[in-house]
């Protein structure tokens, strides 16, 4: 059986060419394009291309062309069956198993997409040529929109007594028209109503530019109405997995590494209106862990820009915890905050678009020091209070799903507490001198970090705790002789530290003769160092956390070596490279 074609659309719009071909081959960026060596020939020159944009590969030296089905079909050697589970796994889609319930589910979907495109496109055309209708195109006019805006965003206005359901029952059932949340049954009359009567439409597509669902705004000042609504959530139409205008924004992602959010459908088209284009809507809910991975796949680089007054704040809040748990060492989330009383669409058409770019580079702040700065307003000057800050600073970093971006963020919260609380390490002061950074140095500090590989930061933190613990690792010195470090500067730092250890005198770090910027940056950035802190009089802690330490080295060292043999086998196919491969793999799984 056939896979159906928007199945299959879904996926390619889901997963940029190159992020797939990234897992196997090396890009690099080169004007529009990446290039890499061939995976289907042993070459030093480059001849392979990836082109985002026209959903496609190259390869020069052997020919060998197509999308993301074929490239893992090829290098995998899959079976197209295997290659749609294998991405559609990878895209964060559900299996299609050609059930009878999957045949009517695409039944019922191609129904549903049906009702929407001959609503939106019926209301869309009322509004551009129904004379009827200029009430609307007065209102959308005193707000700065025209025509083009009205065509790029397919925006209709349905009139306050429709009879659009008389039309659509003739091809679908009651149930169906129903079940697409665009009519309901009003009981005492007995009659279907339209739910966005009287509004303006502003059509939600899905990630293929297909409309599911839609926003609707008055465009009078009725209190007894919502200024807007959504429509319900249905059986293909969640909220908090969609965002409004990513199917256009995604195809920008090849020229721009970031992406506005705005919390509404007028910021999105006065934004566009204005030139910035790379800009999406979430729908009326707190931002949720699906539409974060969604915009990671496009961007690397996402700011949230809400509306600046109260709610815009606790809803830039709401966004800032639930957001910061997805937070990735390639990925960053920023928040801008504009002015009071202005919103995206008002600042933008006030000010024009340079000026709003302007804005965004000198007045965004990173997501960890909104998080701080705003839990510090809430802080008195009192232990007690001070407590509850500390604890919820560390519950929020704690929350943190990648573990080198977790001790970072924490260990900012930790030095900014320190810094409001100074007299607390008197105690440490012959040991540790704080040195308090400005704002410019954090962020010159977190960008450092972020170019630091996850193996170079288990290193440090081995090292940082070899010197602080120098006394107590001699007598110890079996557990360090025959760990593997990776990097070449690390390498010979603990060759020197081990020939000093075996000498039998004692000594401290002055005695290792080690180049002070060096030692500078492990101390700087050994994760290790704020746990260390407070287990460095227990002996027996301190030796657990090197055998913990040298345990994740030995697993790096694995992981390598069974890449590099995996990678030797899907050439060669030899049983020899299978059965070292295994043998390997349950090293790994034992340690």
């Amino acid at each position: 059986m056939k896979y159906p074609k928007e199945y299959l659309d879904e996926i390619k719009t889901r997963l940029k060419v190159s992020s797939v071909v990234s897992k196997s081959v090396a890009l690099k960026k080169r004007g529009k394009e990446y290039v890499g060596l061939s995976p289907f020939k042993n070459e030093k020159t480059p001849s392979f291309t990836v082109n985002d944009e026209k959903e496609f590969y190259h390869c020069f030296a052997t020919s060998e062309h197509g999308n993301i089905f074929d490239f893992v079909m090829k290098t995998q050697n899959l079976k197209f069956g295997e290659a749609v589970k294998h991405l559609a796994q990878l895209a964060g889609m559900q299996p299609y198993m050609f059930s009878k319930q999957d045949e009517e589910r695409e039944k019922k979907w191609k129904e549903y997409l049906s009702i929407y495109s001959q609503y939106v496109d019926f209301y869309h055309n009322e509004l551009l040529k129904n004379d009827a209708y200029s009430k609307a195109r007065n209102y959308l006019k005193n707000r700065s929109l025209g025509k083009e805006e009205v065509k790029k965003f397919k925006i209709g206005f349905i009139e306050k007594n429709p009879n659009f359901f008389d039309k659509l029952k003739n091809e679908f059932s009651e149930q169906t028209l129903t079940e697409s949340g665009l009519f309901y049954l009003d009981e005492k009359k007995n009659i279907y109503v339209e739910r966005f009567r009287g509004r303006l439409m502003f059509p939600i597509n899905n990630i293929s530019g297909q409309p599911i669902a839609l926003g609707g705004r008055i465009i009078e000042d009725l209190d007894y109405l919502a200024k807007y609504i959504n429509s319900p959530e249905t059986n293909f139409f969640k909220k908090g997995s969609n965002l409004y205008n990513l199917d256009l924004a995604r195809k920008l992602s090849n020229k721009l590494n970031h992406i506005y959010l705005v919390e509404g459908y007028m910021d999105v088209v006065g934004l566009s209106k204005n030139g910035i284009e790379n800009v999406v809507a979430n729908l009326g809910t707190s931002l949720t862990d699906k539409q974060i991975l969604t915009l990671n796949q496009f961007f690397d680089d996402l700011i949230i820009c809400f509306d600046g007054d109260e709610s815009g704040y606790k809803a830039a809040l709401r966004a800032a915890e639930n957001s910061i748990k997805e937070l990735r060492p390639e990925k960053q989330i920023s928040f801008l905050f504009l002015p009071d009383k202005e919103d995206p669409d008002s600042f933008v058409n006030k000010h024009g678009k340079n000026y709003f770019i302007d804005f965004t580079k000198q007045s965004k702040i990173s997501i960890h020091q909104f998080i701080f700065s705003h839990y510090k307003k809430q802080t008195k000057n009192n232990p007690s209070s001070m407590a509850i800050f500390d604890k919820k600073l560390r519950s929020i970093a704690n929350s943190i799903k990648d573990d080198f971006i977790k001790k970072y963020v924490l260990e900012y919260f930790l030095e900014k507490i320190a810094e409001l609380t100074p007299h607390s390490n008197q105690n440490d002061k012959k040991y540790y001198v704080k040195k308090i950074k400005t704002l410019d140095s954090t962020k010159k500090y977190f960008n450092e970090s972020q170019s630091l590989t996850a193996v170079e930061l288990k290193e440090f933190s081995l090292l940082y705790l070899v010197m602080n613990n120098l006394n107590l690792i001699q007598k110890n010195i079996h557990l360090i002789e025959s760990i593997k470090l990776f990097t070449d500067v690390n390498k010979q730092i603990l060759d020197v530290i081990i020939s000093k250890l075996k000498s039998g005198t004692a000594i401290n770090t002055e005695d290792l003769a080690l180049d002070k910027q060096l030692l500078d940056k492990i101390n700087k950035f050994a994760p290790i160092k704020h746990i260390l802190k407070n287990k460095s009089d227990n002996d027996h802690q301190v030796i657990e956390i090197l055998e913990d330490i040298s345990r994740d080295l030995v697993n790096y060292d694995l992981e390598f070596r069974i890449q590099q043999l995996e990678s030797k086998f899907s050439k060669d196919l030899s049983e020899a490279t299978f059965n070292e491969l295994k043998e390997l793999k349950k090293k790994q799984n034992i340690n």
